[in-house]
């Protein structure tokens, strides 16, 4: 019997996974996010465990026979989060979220300190990853820097107050902007651009190795053997590929949930920065993957349901799914960039736009333009993965967007590629963290990590691509030509990031 862990920003959710690959029982735990000021993301990791002991609680109560059995725990958890430590294992601050925004100045910075920065790391600076915000906090919190002894992600976190380890794993550790991402390993010169060093990081072993194991003060409040084994585990997306079975090259997943996120395996390190494309460590050894990233994906449906007064989605596809396709064609167009944009733009100031607005537009007519606009980020996305040289001709399509099976349809059609729905593909990154613990307790790759079954299946459409690449055409023009306008004011900012 193996345990998933998934610490991710809204919850935490725990998996049993049984010798035969079943799941036979699951919970969670809500998670709060603090915003104390303008573009602030940020959690008290004491929050964390927490959240994990009551989930605990609940599973070992709903499956009593099943947890007792439990060889091997693990770990997968939201990226980039910022945990500082003291010499006595003591968190000095909040966590800073992979959300956070606050750290924009200090990307320039990095990038100035670090030339090679690109080429080491395979990604731009932004201020999502953990080095910038290591940045902020030596420039506006310098008491908190100079105290720092340690430096963990949010899932390592959780394995420190598990194992008394301090470990992470390299896919990860490559969403830092201090791992050699291509050598899996720590960068002297990265860490250094930041005023760190190796002592203060922790130790890389790859995702299905063994990583520690409990502590018996954790065993016993658990009700577990001290011999049961923590894996190396996986950052959040990696984790979801591995629930998927996403292991070889050329197999990935698209996730529309409040980001978009395009996920391909790769057998060797591709980094495209110039594209604002992630190049990161796969979950297992010798394996890479390529990410492309929009800030509003499923979010942006969500935007538009409150802001043309519908009930919710489910109306609003309905109504989508009524016009006819002739109307398709001269639909509005949609920029989704209502948080700014990743890939390929690593634009923060991008705004989103309905352009093309007539009296015969509706709401239907500006859902369909929502909908669609959201596929066209993607494609972005996925020309950015293709110029790095990968290649995919199927996608798993994954999250709550992905109950859609009108948009399931509309993202083969723009795509090119066929897209596939599985049965229980919402088990995201919880199956994927006990599927590596079973590997780290010796569990064969291909024992271990099937394709769940295909349910559905879309493959594009020949018409209707045609007449979306025109549009697709028109919808990068006019980013283009909305890029050169000044962006329209806001509330000024000092450089902490808190508004005056």
């Amino acid at each position: 019997m193996y345990l998933g862990i998934d610490l991710g920003t809204s919850e935490v959710k725990l998996l049993l996974l049984d010798a035969d690959g079943q799941a036979c029982g699951r919970t969670s735990a809500p998670l709060t996010v603090q915003r104390p000021h303008p573009r602030w993301s940020e959690q008290d990791p004491a929050s964390w465990w927490a959240a994990t002991e009551q989930a605990v609680a609940s599973l070992r109560a709903a499956a009593p026979q099943a947890w007792a059995q439990v060889r091997a725990i693990g770990l997968s958890g939201q990226m980039h989060g910022a945990v500082l430590l003291d010499h006595q294992e003591r968190v000095l601050r909040p966590a800073i979220l992979w959300n956070d925004g606050r750290s924009f100045a200090e990307c320039a910075d990095l990038t100035r300190a670090a030339p090679a920065l690109a080429d080491i790391a395979g990604n731009l600076a932004m201020p999502g990853f953990t080095a910038p915000k290591l940045l902020w906090v030596q420039k506006h919190e310098p008491q908190h820097f100079s105290a720092t002894a340690t430096v963990l992600l949010p899932k390592d976190y959780l394995r420190l107050l598990l194992t008394g380890d301090k470990v992470t794993d390299p896919s990860d550790a490559a969403g830092t902007l201090w791992l050699d991402v291509a050598s899996r390993d720590w960068s002297d010169t990265l860490l250094a651009a930041c005023g760190l060093c190796r002592d203060q990081m922790p130790r890389v072993v790859e995702s299905n190795q063994p990583g520690g194991t409990l502590r018996p003060e954790v065993a016993r409040a658990w009700g577990l053997s001290a011999e049961v084994i923590v894996a190396g585990s996986a950052g959040d997306n990696a984790a979801s590929a591995i629930g998927i079975g996403a292991t070889r090259p050329g197999e990935g997943f698209l996730s529309m949930g409040t980001s978009g996120v395009l996920f391909v395996v790769n057998d060797r390190y591709r980094p495209n920065p110039a594209s604002a494309v992630h190049a990161f460590c796969h979950a297992l050894p010798g394996r890479w993957h390529q990410m492309s990233v929009m800030l509003s994906a499923a979010s942006a449906l969500r935007w538009f349901c409150g802001f043309s007064g519908v009930a919710d989605e489910a109306a609003l596809l309905a109504e989508v799914q009524a016009l006819p396709d002739h109307e398709l064609a001269t639909a509005p167009l949609f920029l989704p960039y209502l948080a700014g944009e990743r890939t390929p733009h690593n634009d923060p100031f991008a705004s989103g736009v309905l352009h093309g607005l007539t009296h015969d537009s509706t709401r239907a007519h500006g859902g369909y333009a929502v909908l669609e606009g959201v596929a066209f980020g993607m494609a972005d996305g996925l020309a950015a993965l293709q110029a790095a040289g990968t290649r995919v001709q199927e996608l798993s399509f994954v999250g709550g967007g992905s109950r859609s099976a009108y948009w399931a349809q509309l993202m083969a059609d723009v795509l090119g590629v066929d897209i596939v729905r599985h049965a229980d593909a919402d088990a995201g990154g919880a199956l994927g963290a006990a599927r590596l613990a079973w590997m780290a307790d010796g569990g064969e790759e291909t024992q271990v990590c099937p394709r769940p079954p295909v349910s559905d299946r879309f493959s594009p459409r020949p018409q209707r691509s045609q007449v979306l690449a025109a549009r697709l055409a028109r919808f990068r023009a006019f980013y283009q030509q909305q890029r050169d306008l000044p962006p329209l004011p806001s509330p000024a900012d000092d450089p902490t990031g808190r508004a005056h």
